[in-house]
């Protein structure tokens, strides 16, 4: 009776994340700190246009929005190795093989690594993530049938600040998607910058249906704009605040 009842319970998810960090170089150091200066600065900049023409704002900035976001995976972040699982030790010794290294070139390689993951992480971003958040939106009250250019480029945004560096650093693993979708992961900068957009996105909802008469109120300028601040603060947070707390739901 008792492991019956044993094996009806629902397996509880073990995390086996760990939290990232900033890669140790002068490099990665100096644009950790710029980087987020840069992507609220052109924010500032498109935020005229983008109350005046949310469409045609959010599609040109795209492009920006992207280059930074691959030069950040690239400078700043490790790339995915493919599995966060660590390798079980073997019980019976193996012999070591001898290697010899090639003269490879390391620079160029070095960069491959890191260059290609970002590519790969940018169009993952566009192609599920982007119309998955789409769906998200419509399904929390976004309008469908008015303003689906604006709902699917808002949730470009959303994708390209949060999602696309945590493909870069998380790789496709489903064990670690499992653990991302039920929000387990442990808080550093990149986990901070999803959460923080998310959470943002959410609370910028929150002055459309104000009767303020405001040019800005209009669908989905606040949405965007709790984004990105969303994004900025919990990306501090996460990475000096919160580094390596994990979310709780009991």
């Amino acid at each position: 009776m008792t492991e019956t009842a044993t094996e009806a319970r629902p397996r509880k998810l073990v995390p086996i994340s760990q939290s990232i960090s900033v890669l140790p170089t002068d490099t990665a150091r100096i644009y950790n700190y710029i980087h987020p200066v840069l992507i609220l600065s052109l924010y500032y900049l498109c935020f005229p246009s983008l109350v005046a023409d949310p469409v045609s704002t959010l599609k040109k900035s795209i492009a920006p929005l992207a280059h930074l976001q691959i030069i950040y995976c690239v400078v700043c972040l490790p790339p995915s190795k493919g599995s966060s699982t660590q390798p079980t030790p073997s019980t019976t010794p193996k012999k070591k093989k001898v290697q010899f290294a090639r003269p490879a070139a390391k620079v160029p390689a070095t960069l491959a690594s890191r260059i290609v993951p970002a590519l790969f992480s940018f169009l993952l971003s566009l192609s599920l993530s982007a119309p998955l958040l789409t769906v998200v939106l419509i399904l929390f009250g976004a309008p469908l049938t008015t303003h689906f250019w604006h709902n699917l480029l808002c949730a470009t945004h959303i994708s390209l600040l949060g999602v696309l560096p945590l493909f870069y650093v998380h790789g496709v693993d489903g064990r670690m998607w499992r653990e991302i979708s039920g929000a387990c992961l442990p808080f550093d900068e990149v986990w901070g910058g999803v959460v923080g957009s998310v959470v943002g996105a959410w609370l910028g909802a929150i002055p459309i249906p104000l009767d303020w008469d405001r040019e800005w109120q209009k669908w989905p300028v606040t949405i965007v704009t709790g984004t990105y601040l969303g994004w900025f603060v919990f990306r501090f947070a996460g990475e000096y605040l919160l580094k390596g707390k994990r979310i709780e739901f009991d």
